[in-house]
Parts: C-alpha cells; sequence; structure tokens
C-alpha cells in the first residue's frame, strides 16, 4: 500500500537509492529482504562494501531540490506516476519540477530523430497537439529535433520532459529556454542526482522512464541504429503500445521507424489513428513494491549463476527476464545474482527490470 514518507524516512530512501553500484533492481530487492531503507542501511556493511553518502549530503540535495520548487519522491508514494509504478522495478527515486498531477492524467510519448526533416518537425508538432486537445499529456525527451517540436505543440494541453541529467541540467543547452517553458507549464522528470550532467550512457536509463510514463511510443524519424529505437523496445518489454509513423524509404532518417511498422508497430498518420490504436483506457495496476509489503527473504542464488549471467551482461541493456530465459534459471535466483552483482560492480540494473554491464549507471560521486 503506498504511503507517503516522513522525513526521515525519505533521507534514509534517499541514501539507499543514492547509493554507488545499487540500481533499481538491487533497491527493490534490499527493501523487500529488510523492509525499510534504515534496516538495509544498517545491514550494507555486512553485506557489501558498499558505502552510502553522507546524510549532510542527501539532505542538502533535498532542500537543493525544494529551492528548485521541485519533489524528490520515493517509488512507494502515492503521488509517484501510476504507470511508472507498474515496471517490473521502478526508479526508486525521482525529482519532479513543475505539475506533478500530470503524470496522473493519459500520457502518450512522441520521439524521433534529432536531425528531423521539415515534414517530420511540422507533424510532429500537430500530432502532439491534437493529442493534448483530445486529452492526453506528451512526454518526450526535450532532445532537439522531434522531441522538442512534440514538447512545443504539448505545451499549451501539458507535457513532461525527461532528463538523462539532473533537474539542473537540462540538455541540450539550446533547449534551455523550451527547458523553462515546461518547469512553468508542464513537468520535468529527472532520475539523476542534481549536478549530474547528462551523459551518453545515462540515456538508456532515460529512454526506459520515457516509455514507462507512457501508455504508448509513437515514433517518428528514428534511424536503424537510434536511441528512439531503444525506447520503442523499452516500451514493448513494458507492456506498452509501439507505434510509428511512416517516412520516405529513400529517406535513412525514416528507417527505423519504417522498420518498426514491418516488425508489428501500429502505423499512425494522425491523432485519431493514436486514439483509435489505444482503445479503452486500461487502469493502472496496484504498486507492487516498497518498504513493509513482503517479509519473504529471496534465497540467495545458485553457485555458477553470477557468474553466467555476468558472462551474458554487455553495454547493451537487457530485460530480467530474458536473462532468466536464457539461463533456463527462476526470476528470483536471477534477481538474487544481478544484486550479487551489481554490489561486485560487474552489474548496473535499470529502470524497468533491465541491465547491463557496469558503467551503464550513473556515475559514483565523492
Amino acid at each position: 500500500m503506498a504511503r507517503t514518507l516522513a522525513r526521515s524516512e525519505r533521507i534514509a530512501w534517499a541514501r539507499l537509492a543514492r547509493t554507488p553500484r545499487i540500481g533499481p533492481l538491487t533497491f527493490q530487492g534490499l527493501i523487500t529482504r529488510f523492509r525499510t531503507p534504515a534496516a538495509a542501511l544498517e545491514a550494507l556493511p555486512r553485506i557489501s562494501k558498499l558505502t552510502p553518502p553522507p546524510e549532510a549530503r542527501v539532505i542538502a540535495e533535498i532542500e537543493a531540490v525544494e529551492a528548485l520548487g521541485a519533489r524528490l519522491l520515493a517509488s512507494c508514494e502515492p503521488d509517484y506516476p501510476p504507470l511508472l509504478a507498474q515496471l517490473d522495478a521502478p526508479p526508486a527515486l525521482i525529482a519532479l519540477r513543475g505539475d506533478v498531477g500530470l503524470l496522473k492524467r493519459p500520457t502518450i510519448a512522441i520521439i524521433g530523430s534529432r536531425e528531423g526533416s521539415a515534414a517530420a518537425l511540422l507533424f510532429a508538432e500537430r500530432l502532439a497537439a491534437e493529442l493534448g486537445e483530445a486529452g492526453f499529456v506528451v512526454v518526450s525527451g526535450m532532445a532537439r529535433g522531434i522531441d522538442a517540436a512534440a514538447h512545443r505543440g504539448a505545451l499549451a494541453t501539458g507535457t513532461a520532459a525527461v532528463l538523462a541529467g539532473g533537474l539542473d541540467h537540462p540538455y541540450p543547452p539550446q533547449n534551455l529556454a523550451l527547458h523553462g517553458s515546461i518547469c512553468a507549464k508542464g513537468v520535468v522528470v529527472s532520475e539523476a542526482p542534481l549536478g549530474s550532467a547528462a551523459r551518453a550512457r545515462d540515456f538508456p536509463r532515460r529512454n526506459s522512464i520515457i516509455s514507462g510514463l507512457s501508455r504508448a511510443v509513437v515514433v517518428i524519424e528514428a534511424a536503424l541504429r537510434s536511441g528512439s529505437l531503444i525506447t520503442a523496445r523499452a516500451a514493448a518489454d513494458q507492456g506498452r503500445e509501439v507505434m510509428a509513423a511512416p517516412g520516405s524509404p529513400l529517406d535513412q532518417r525514416a528507417r527505423g521507424s519504417n522498420a518498426l511498422i514491418k516488425q508489428g508497430a501500429t502505423l499512425i498518420e494522425c491523432a485519431a489513428d493514436v486514439i483509435e490504436a489505444l482503445g479503452e483506457t486500461r487502469a493502472p495496476r496496484p504498486m507492487l513494491h516498497g518498504p513493509l509489503f513482503d517479509e519473504t527473504e529471496p534465497e540467495p542464488p545458485p553457485p555458477g549463476l553470477p557468474k553466467k549471467i555476468a558472462a551474458l551482461l554487455s553495454p547493451t541493456p537487457v530485460h530480467v527476464n530474458d536473462l532468466a530465459r536464457l539461463t533456463k534459471a527462476p526470476l528470483g535466483a536471477v534477481a538474487a545474482a544481478l544484486t550479487e552483482l551489481e554490489f561486485n560492480g560487474q552489474a548496473a540494473s535499470l529502470p524497468g527490470g533491465y541491465v547491463a554491464s557496469s558503467g551503464a549507471a550513473f556515475p559514483e560521486r565523492d
């Protein structure tokens, strides 16, 4: 059952979430095992060599976030975005600046090329505006090109921007004015600690949150090797609808989005197509995680399983369910093995139940 944390609980939750090498999967495993963040923090020296950040640093971050007019939300709290809470391992802690209530309305992500064609940019802005008028909040990543066009189109009706860096490090610099407008009229979301600048390896986490916040992901102009296709894959794994606008076969920027349609993504040409594909709105599932939810301590992984999983990991994110299928091991055993690997610096868990080799996570901070 979701509940608002007391300040002392929030500090302990944030300290655990900000501990280097503790990602969403490991965080969830620790809360399941020790029931509260304070108990997990107390146990850390016994079960690992990890050191949580000092309490003073976390308090300073909370106060700095509040000074921005923003909030740090734990994944067990009632204001946490309901669709994001459905994920197998949602981000334990997110920062939000702006109208948090927007993320409880129906949401659709619009993403695509950073170097979009004029036709694609105009289409993205118009589609976002029409979906906004139909009652949807448009989610995107505030990148150049299609993302920025989608935010502009939905600014009047409600838009959410997900950052790869901290709330105080919007990226790219040319979208600073747009960022300010979204803070004033929409909502900005970040999993990264305040003060973190976006780096290439942080964008898969951002992409997974974009899809996790949304009922559907619409791709407009994406190359065959692009972050938009990573987001589309995350959306499919998270049980979201994947849609794509067709593009010219002569334009390299449309090859990825056209490939999605070949693979079964819904072809859309207007807002009515998106709304029709969604059908009846389904209520979000109840949150299944958080403190004081499960008294069962997970069993340790079978011998050899952590080594087998470590050999399968790469910088490309893979879902924990896929690792369970590849290793023919129970999901609980795989999760326990990943916790051990993350403690040892051999794995990094990502939002939505994804995992990658170490380095696919936010930097450790002194």
